[in-house]
């Protein structure tokens, strides 16, 4: 699916003239033509400045998961078309502010920024405040919408992209039983107020319940946001799923930056499974089974070279929404570690939920998280 999501998006690249030559801003980062592992993380500009930037979300710069993905979509980009770039890590880690948000803003600009991508619902505070005080620059929403003023007036210069997380989710959910598992967990940052998580959890929770009919069995799923608010790994995550797998749990789905590496940790320790998100996690840990992704990299990439063809009036002001009808959102299967779930099962649910399909994966995920919603064959245990 790695491959074909990103066949898809540079087919769609170019098709709407995204490519862009030459430019200016040039200096010393790892030339395009490479993986993004190869691109330098901080560059020398000739002249000081930085005209592509990234404000991160919470969480580390290499976390494996969203701040990782957007930042390599961001590398390429800028690598690939001689633009100079710089990443900026709000104060206070974790505990950044609305204020840090919007200081890292500040000084991106003031060091040039012309475009800034940023991923995480988060941003919104300081991205409007930010995108209000300067027009001339252009922001890329990452996991957002589109923003207003106090007037309500629509801001032209930020762009939102969004994911049908629920989608993948889905899919994840139901390899899962088809691999043999009815025993499994879901860990997400957020508290449960991220709605990139919440539909990745939803998904999965549809998706398990689908398969589960389908073969006959039950299932079971511990589903929590305990010790996910700062997206970070913890001793307490690790604590909890260690006592998941040590209970009988089988697969556990975390969501959410770093937290990963706890979910990770505990899985080795417990012969357990694990399913990563957002990013291709498999050579992260031999845990995981599979992973829920979706294209950052290539939807920064998208964005940016919006911009730089001349082409933002098209995307400016506006929701940008991405799912399997445009390949973005999937399961890696050259590398997920399946021995039941095929390639073709996978391409017929896939078809299945585009337009058109009989399948429909439910996004809005409020009477669920509110415990008002029940699923066949499938019992889901909200752990507080």
């Amino acid at each position: 699916m790695k491959k074909k999501l990103l066949a898809l998006l540079l087919a769609l690249t170019m098709a709407l003239a995204l490519v862009a030559c030459g430019g200016n801003g040039g200096g010393s980062g790892n030339g395009g033509g490479k993986d993004a592992d190869s691109i330098d993380d901080t560059m020398t500009s000739s002249d000081g400045k930085y005209v592509i930037a990234m404000v991160t979300d919470v969480g580390q710069l290499k976390d494996k998961s969203f701040n990782q993905g957007t930042w390599d979509g961001v590398k390429l980009y800028a690598s690939q078309n001689n633009k100079s770039y710089k990443y900026y890590a709000p104060a206070n880690g974790n505990e950044a502010t609305d204020e840090d948000r919007y200081n890292a803003y500040i000084s991106a600009i003031d060091g040039g920024a012309e475009v800034i991508v940023a991923p995480g619902y988060l941003q919104e505070a300081a991205m409007k405040r930010a995108a209000v005080e300067h027009p001339d620059v252009k922001f890329v929403f990452i996991d957002g919408y589109p923003l207003a003023d106090d007037s309500g007036n629509v801001l032209s210069n930020v762009v939102g992209v969004a994911f049908h997380e629920e989608q993948c989710g889905y899919l994840a959910g139901y390899a899962a039983i088809i691999e043999g598992y009815t025993k499994m967990g879901f860990t997400g940052g957020g508290g449960g107020t991220n709605p990139a998580v919440n539909r990745f959890g939803y998904g999965f929770v549809q998706g398990v319940s689908a398969a589960a009919a389908e073969a006959g069995v039950n299932a079971e799923i511990n589903f929590s946001f305990l010790y996910g608010q700062s997206y970070s790994a913890s001793p307490e995550l690790q604590t909890q799923v260690n006592g998941w797998y040590a209970n009988g749990t089988e697969v556990v789905f975390s969501c959410g930056g770093s937290m990963c590496d706890s979910v990770f940790a505990a899985a080795a320790a417990n012969n357990g499974v694990s399913i990563g998100v957002d990013v291709d996690q498999a050579d992260a840990s031999n845990t995981v089974m599979t992973s829920a992704v979706k294209g950052l990299s290539e939807a920064a990439s998208l964005m940016l070279g919006r911009f730089y063809n001349g082409k933002w009036d098209e995307v400016g002001g506006q929701a940008v929404n991405l799912g399997v009808d445009e390949d973005a959102v999937g399961l890696p299967m050259e590398t997920s570690r399946f021995e039941k779930m095929t390639q073709d099962k996978y391409d017929e649910l896939v078809n299945g939920m585009k337009s058109g399909g009989s399948l429909s994966v439910n996004g809005n995920y409020d009477t669920f998280l509110a415990g008002g919603e029940t699923f066949p064959n499938v019992t889901v245990n909200f752990v507080q």
